[in-house]
């Protein structure tokens, strides 16, 4: 079996020690500490929402991954050719008495994603629907620029 890896270009920046060559004394290892641990590693969690946007003749198709979201806490407004979704993820932080924490990958929070498409949409018709961690977003093509926020089922 093979095992997948996310590559992150800023990894391998972390691991360098520039410090290596000199001696050692508390004030070294106080920096060296700090190298070990990169800034960034807040970027490198968080979550980036993928889409898929398809156009057919009279509507577009969005499909967008959110896994880990429970339906409602996901939001889409429609407003002219303007599209917004966003979602909050949650997790639980129940932790018994005889564990501890090793390594804490899994993101919490909120993801936002806003694009504009070619065509006004028709916000009185658009349908959202989630399962399986996809939601899918049908957005018919319309003359007028009526805003609407749309329910997700």
């Amino acid at each position: 079996m093979t095992t997948l890896a996310r590559w992150n270009p800023f990894k391998a920046a972390a691991r360098l020690d520039p410090m290596s060559s000199f001696p050692i004394s508390r004030f070294d290892d106080m920096f060296r500490s700090l190298a070990s641990q990169p800034l960034w590693r807040e970027m490198e969690m968080a979550p980036d929402m993928r889409l898929d946007v398809t156009e057919k003749d009279n509507a577009y198709l969005v499909k967008a991954d959110l896994p880990g979201v429970d339906k409602g806490d996901i939001e889409v407004s429609v407003e002219g050719n303007q599209v917004a979704i966003s979602a909050e993820v949650k997790r639980s932080s129940e932790q018994k008495d005889d564990e501890h924490t090793l390594c804490s990958e899994r993101y919490y929070g909120k993801v936002y994603r806003a694009f504009s498409l070619p065509a006004e949409i028709d916000s009185a018709k658009a349908d959202a629907h989630y399962e399986g961690g996809v939601l899918t977003l049908t957005l018919p093509k319309s003359g007028n620029g009526a805003s609407r926020r749309i329910s997700v089922s």
